[in-house]
């Protein structure tokens, strides 16, 4: 038989291609069968006792494998130790957790002289100490702000913003004037005041720390209603630091309402009457208070009439409408819209009754504090 056969399993598929097998690609050089990690043992020393059939190859082979591994652990361990040191060095510590005071506060009864006088809301506010002041918002005016050695001018304006969302809330408001509802004011308090200002609301008490009118104005919606939405408002704002992490704020505000019987009858036949309440409040930030827009209230000092000198001014005002007088009154005048720091008391007298037939253009400012000293609360 001569010639070429074909084999036994017949032509292969790749037979067109130069008849090249599937594994040409594939070549095992001299230098790859260098650089293998395992080499076999040849026949003879597989024949010793206890020969193993691969060696491995000299260490220096991955000498470079085993140097990139140790550099990339150095340079973990060196970015872990920087991390740990920056971690004691860092500039901006955490701030001291500091403990919320609970709130005090003093509400003083201006008791009127003689009858509270009427008439319509016009006149009374053309004729009166208010008959300069502001509407509403309007009325609570921002300083002029500069940054504090450790609070930017930024923060400054946060807080003073801060508490005159919470003066419009707690004493503009029409829904929390009435008794509607709270919630806006609670909404900016220091949430470890709370449970202080829930227990106000629905538990009122005469013992400095739990008194409604400490913390908003509020009147009792059987007796008595708005009747005209334009409050008239005055006061200041300032702002100092207690330290540094902690930003005070001082409101002093006189608000004037105009008031009228909540139903008709007898009592509604003297007209409207106007109701003065003089806020001073101390309010404290620290830096979470200004970035999450809440604020503490330290310390309230409320004198409100004219109103009888009720033993209990802890919850709604009583304000007394047109046409009526107090049974008593305190030992010596007050006048709510003086300026300076108001006096501590029991009750006082209200000393603006006679003022307020006086035309706007004879007061330009606000009265000078009335003579007399008033008793201080024990």
């Amino acid at each position: 038989m001569t010639g070429r056969g074909e084999p036994p399993e017949g032509v292969p598929e790749n037979a067109a291609g130069g008849g090249e097998d599937e594994y040409r690609s594939v070549v095992f050089d001299e230098s790859f069968v260098r650089a293998a990690r395992l080499q076999e043992f040849s026949a003879q020393e597989r024949m010793g006792e206890h020969a193993r059939a691969v060696r491995s190859l000299p260490a220096h082979h991955f000498r470079t494998g085993s140097r990139a591994v140790i550099a990339l652990v150095v340079l973990i361990s060196l970015a872990f130790a920087a991390a740990v040191y920056m971690g004691f060095r860092n500039p901006y510590q955490a701030p001291v957790a500091r403990r919320v005071e609970p709130l005090r506060s003093t509400v003083v009864p201006l008791a009127p002289r003689g009858t509270v006088p009427g008439g319509t809301a016009a006149d009374l506010y053309a004729t009166g100490p208010a008959a300069h002041f502001r509407t509403g918002a309007a009325g609570i005016n921002l300083p002029m702000t500069r940054r504090t050695d450790n609070f930017s001018d930024s923060q400054v304006t946060t807080a003073l913003i801060t508490v005159k969302d919470y003066l419009v809330a707690s004493s503009l408001d029409p829904d929390v004037l009435t008794g509607g509802t709270v919630r806006p004011v609670e909404l900016l308090l220091d949430p470890d005041q709370t449970g202080q200002f829930e227990r106000s609301m629905t538990r009122s008490a005469d013992d400095g720390q739990h008194a409604a009118a400490g913390w908003l104005v509020r009147f009792d919606p059987a007796k008595v209603a708005l009747a005209d939405p334009d409050i008239r408002v005055q006061g200041t704002l300032t702002y100092s630091e207690a330290g540094s992490d902690t930003l005070e704020v001082v409101s002093d505000h006189t608000f004037t309402y105009a008031l009228r019987p909540a139903v008709s009858g007898p009592q509604a036949a003297g007209g409207i009457s106007l109701f003065t309440v003089r806020r001073e409040l101390h309010f404290r930030f620290d830096r979470e208070d200004l970035r999450l827009h809440r604020l503490e209230l330290r310390t309230s000092y409320v004198q409100a009439g004219p109103q009888a000198c009720s033993p209990d001014v802890s919850g709604a005002l009583h304000p007394l409408l047109a046409g009526e007088r107090a049974v008593s009154r305190g030992p010596a005048g007050t006048d709510p819209y003086a300026t300076g720091r108001p006096a501590a008391a029991l009750c006082g007298t209200l000393d603006v009754s006679s003022r307020q037939s006086r035309a706007p253009e004879s007061s330009p400012g606000p009265p000078s504090p009335s003579a007399g000293s008033l008793r201080s609360h024990p």
